[in-house]
């Protein structure tokens, strides 16, 4: 009877009322309640025991519990009561449950006013009335407060952005950090009916997502005891993120979401919608937020290549999808697969792209744990015709070869199977031409683009196209490949020769100690000298400096004949 003392204008009058909310009982009287209340006179009136018997209620089902109908409860025997942001939506579900409709207006038409004069007059109060609206679903979408204080706040902060009344003039994004996401999903959506600029979308997204994982993206989801919780929350805020078409969130922000939600194990579902997002801004990511995704939670090791290989595939899909339509971006993807783009220099987005893969494999490369199929998948995965040059992936392909020097040579092969020798510059050639890393198949190629450059101008039907690509029929291509075949089987046979006479001069030395001061042993160690004088290859050639040790009494006669000139390298 604590409750009910004030509201009964005498103590003397038995309650004949009992409601029960929960653990609350309220002992109330007929007179006052049933006519104000439509659910409790039916309630009543279906009751047995006749009008004098008490009814006894339970109402744990009522919106807003027993706060609320205390509320109510007041209402109903005329004591004042306090009608705030916090408790107004409440009040307007518990009237709707409990039919209160008199002629008079009603608690209802109290709590309409209250909002329409204060609570969604401004930001904070409109955040205050839908947050407040979060425990009292469904009951607070069908009377249709949640919809009001969506499109209440949608309104201010589009004024904001018009007609800034405070400073910075983006706090209002700070107040949106309140709501759960399902309701700022709500607010999203009445923005977008607004049609809100995408800047003012974004603006959203980005501060609440980062003030409301906070803790998660600080920790990058390493706080084991709150995992579960860190990844139901990292999947909510992901789910109600405005769409890449709407909004395209800052790449930097989306590399960052993924790899939290990489690391604290988020669904598959989650990861891929963050993946989709960041292959749609994947032209304004830097190589520093690609390593972000593929590095592990402590940031220290390659993990995740197979994430950032997945959305350079989807970018790589989406730019082609773009292009594939008809009009000019047909005629992009044509001047694309002819060649014609590498004119561009990395002034599309695709060359951007391929400028920011080749610095990833670069930073990646070192990684000595790093499979030959993930280095290969990552760098393979943006089209050879998309880079002007290959310079930086060639850097990438010497870095990983300089790492796994146990490599064999078909495994080598592999790896420089990602990039094309003859999309080189000419400095890039002469340091593959050198480079005993690379394969044979590789140096060979370098070779074969200046054979081609160097007999364009005589060969019949052939010649060089604007972007560097050699374009001669099918014999002389031929006749040239097996050229340089050959010089490089000659280079290994030169090289062969090189060294047997390396130790046939060693030879010759012990010798000459052992028979010093033995006329025969000089005449036997002069027929040797004049022996390997004749076997020497190299004694009037390109090579003459190498054995220019040895001694021969023909030399001045060998010199005057000018030998034919073996070439290796046509550089």
């Amino acid at each position: 009877m604590d409750r009910t003392s004030q509201w009964v204008s005498s103590p003397d009058i038995p309650a004949d009322l009992l409601i029960r909310i929960a653990d609350d009982v309220f002992p109330l009287h007929k007179a006052v309640m049933v006519p104000k209340c439509g659910y409790i006179r039916k309630a009543v009136a279906a009751a047995r025991g006749g009008a004098t018997a008490t009814v006894d209620l339970d109402l744990s089902a009522l919106p807003g519990a027993a706060d609320a109908f205390d509320k109510v409860a007041r209402y109903c025997y005329g004591a004042n009561f306090e009608i705030s942001v916090r408790n107004a939506a409440a009040l307007l579900c518990a009237a709707a449950f409990l039919d209160m409709h008199p002629t008079d207006g009603g608690l209802a038409r109290r709590v309409e006013e209250f909002l329409a004069k204060v609570g969604l007059r401004t930001l904070p109060g409109a955040v205050a009335v839908l947050r407040s609206c979060e425990g009292l679903l469904p009951a607070a979408e069908e009377i249709g407060v949640v919809q009001r204080s969506a499109d209440a706040i949608a309104l201010r902060i589009c004024n904001e952005v018009l007609f800034p009344t405070r400073s910075p003039p983006e706090w209002w994004t700070a107040e949106l950090a309140a709501l759960s996401p399902a309701s700022f999903h709500k607010v999203i959506t009445a923005l977008r009916c607004r049609r809100a600029e995408p800047e003012v979308l974004v603006a959203a997204a980005t501060a609440y997502a980062e003030l409301l994982l906070a803790e998660v993206l600080a920790a990058d989801g390493h706080a084991a005891d709150h995992s579960g919780m860190h990844r139901a929350l990292v999947e909510s805020v992901v789910a109600v993120l405005p769409s890449t078409d709407d909004a395209p969130l800052p790449a930097a922000f989306l590399c960052h979401l993924l790899h939290v939600a990489i690391t604290i194990g988020a669904s598959a579902k989650t990861c891929r919608d963050l993946e989709l997002r960041v292959a749609a801004v994947l032209d304004q990511a830097t190589a520093g937020d690609l390593l972000t995704v593929a590095l592990d939670g402590a940031g220290e090791r390659v993990q995740n290549v197979d994430a950032v290989r997945r959305i350079i595939t989807a970018f790589v899909e989406r730019d082609s999808a773009a292009s594939s339509g008809g009009g000019a971006n047909g005629r992009n993807r044509r001047a694309s697969l002819s060649g014609a783009g590498a004119l561009q220099g990395g002034g599309g987005a695709m060359q951007t792209v391929a400028k920011t893969v080749d610095e990833v494999a670069a930073e990646i490369a070192t990684e000595e744990s790093l499979p030959i199929s993930k280095f290969v998948g990552l760098a393979g995965a943006v089209p050879k015709e998309a880079r002007a040059t290959h310079d930086c992936l060639y850097r990438a392909v010497d870095i990983y070869l300089k790492a796994h020097p146990a490599l064999e040579e078909m495994e080598r092969e592999k790896v420089c199977s990602v990039m094309d020798p003859l999309k080189l510059s000419y400095q890039g050639r002469l340091h593959a031409s050198q480079n005993n890393r690379l394969p044979l198949q590789a140096v060979l190629s370098a070779l074969y683009y200046d054979q081609l450059k160097l007999r364009s101008g005589d060969e019949g039907g052939s010649g060089w196209d604007a972007y560097g690509n050699g374009v001669m029929r099918s014999s002389a291509a031929g006749s040239a490949w097996k050229q340089a075949k050959e010089e490089a089987s000659l280079a290994r046979e030169n090289e062969a020769l090189r060294s047997e006479l390396a130790r046939m001069r060693a030879y010759v030395s012990g010798m000459q100690q052992q028979s010093k001061g033995s006329s025969s042993s000089r005449g036997k160690k002069g027929s040797w000298l004049r022996t390997l004088s004749r076997l020497n290859p190299f004694k009037a050639g390109i090579w003459g400096k190498d054995t220019s040790g040895i001694v021969d009494g023909k030399t001045d006669a060998m010199n005057s004949v000018k030998a034919k000139r073996r070439r290796f390298s046509i550089s």
